[in-house]
């Protein structure tokens, strides 16, 4: 398992993704989930990907190699919208499903696979969806503005108590930070390192991907601060009158 969170913010997009895979507690491995793609200038994109490893990469090859689109061979540096690049990830999905379903269901496995895709083309305004495995997806919205794949259930309170579209960068940042930390404390299929990409709204340049491991110093900073402040607000809660 794995959790992947992405945040659609007025100034740009916040996209965070752990490493951990697991097929059982004694195999255990890190493998990253996040890839880019992008022409400076023009687009900058970032695939967060969760389920099966082997699908998850296979989709990702199709995705480079190219797939039918409109008529022609497409890839994400050459689709004309987001849109466009959403409907690009789901063939790739459906690809790998015809290559690949019926042999999966013979051994009696999932087709499991989801994908977080946030990026921007030029004259266009940043977007950021998510794509099941039937290769259909959502938008994230100012109303709603996250995504969620994986094991998103332990991350999720404290981004909906905080989160608003209008919530600069930065402050993304921490909260995509602090929700991974109150996941991975809770559930042990996720886990460090971290791989995080920050763009930022018209830049049209490809952010480098930042590796948080465990001696990052902001991280530690920012883990141990939340869990002190957690503590110090449940104190100063009122004791119920009644008791």
């Amino acid at each position: 398992m794995t959790y992947c969170v992405g945040l659609f913010l007025r100034d740009g997009l916040v996209m965070l993704g752990d490493t951990r895979t697991n097929a059982g507690v004694d195999n255990v491995s890190t493998f990253s989930k996040l890839y880019t793609v992008g022409v400076p200038g023009d687009r900058a994109f970032c695939l967060l990907s969760a389920g099966n490893l082997g699908i998850t990469q296979a989709v990702w090859n199709r995705l480079q190699e190219g797939l039918p689109l409109d008529g022609e061979t497409q890839t994400l540096k050459s689709v004309a919208s987001p849109f466009r690049a959403a409907q690009l990830v789901g063939a790739a999905i459906r690809a790998v499903y015809a290559a690949d379903g019926p042999a999966l269901k013979a051994q009696g496995l999932t087709f499991s696979a989801s994908f977080l895709l946030g990026g921007q083309i030029a004259g266009r305004p940043h977007r950021l969806f998510l794509v099941y495995a039937a290769g259909n997806f959502i938008e994230a919205t100012p109303d709603t503005p996250f995504l969620q794949i994986g094991e998103h259930k332990y991350g999720k309170p404290i981004i909906t108590r905080v989160l608003t579209h209008d919530m600069p960068c930065v402050d993304g940042v921490k909260l995509v930070l602090v929700s991974m930390d109150d996941t991975i404390r809770t559930n042990l299929s996720v886990g460090l390192p971290l791989d995080l990409w920050v763009y930022r709204a018209d830049s049209l340049e490809l952010p480098e991907v930042r590796r948080v491991g465990a001696e990052d110093p902001y991280f530690v900073v920012l883990r141990d601060g939340w869990s002190s402040r957690l503590r110090q607000t449940f104190r100063d809660l009122p004791p119920p009158e009644w008791l």
